[in-house]
């Protein structure tokens, strides 16, 4: 989910594995030359989504590296065979917290509301079904520093690649 600081952990997950770190959403922007707020205004979502899956198909191929992806990248079917290349890590953050870290973040298209806790409660559960299916999740508390967070997804991630080389289709 935005918010749940997908760029900010998946840099310093990168620094600690020694790979590289793009987020799909900085390399969108410098592609088309907008920002997000502005190919939403612009463009609309599904727009949006399209361009999002194009960058998504490119990084995918590359090994050693750390992709942070919008968080509604999940939203379309065939992301999940890109994302499917690596470890899919969910974080999962309440939306209490995910609220009180973006309640003064205006470049947020889908925050645009009246009630902006209650979009992003419907947010987290109209794609619950879909983060569900990542393969490490990550539950976050208001309490735990990134170094924390990411000593958790570093001890787990074995425990995710022994799963997919024991199950017939790993991934």
């Amino acid at each position: 989910m935005m918010g749940a600081g997908k760029t900010t952990l998946g840099r310093m997950l990168a620094r600690e594995l020694r790979y590289g770190f793009v987020d799909t959403d900085d390399l969108l922007e410098k592609a088309v030359g907008k920002t997000i707020n502005q190919l939403f205004a612009e463009e609309g979502e599904a727009a949006f989504r399209q361009l999002e899956s194009q960058v998504l198909a490119q990084v995918c191929a590359f090994t050693k590296l750390v992709i942070a992806t919008g968080g509604g990248i999940i939203l379309r079917r065939d992301n999940w065979s890109y994302l499917h290349h690596g470890i899919i890590i969910w974080l999962d953050v309440p939306v209490e917290i995910l609220y009180k870290r973006l309640a003064e973040d205006t470049t947020r298209p889908l925050l645009q509301d009246t009630d902006p806790q209650g979009k992003l409660r419907s947010l987290l559960e109209q794609r619950q079904a879909l983060y569900n299916q990542a393969d490490l999740r990550i539950t976050i508390t208001a309490e735990e520093t990134s170094e924390q967070i990411i000593k958790r997804i570093i001890e787990a991630i074995p425990s995710v690649l022994k799963q997919s080389q024991a199950s017939p289709n790993g991934h």
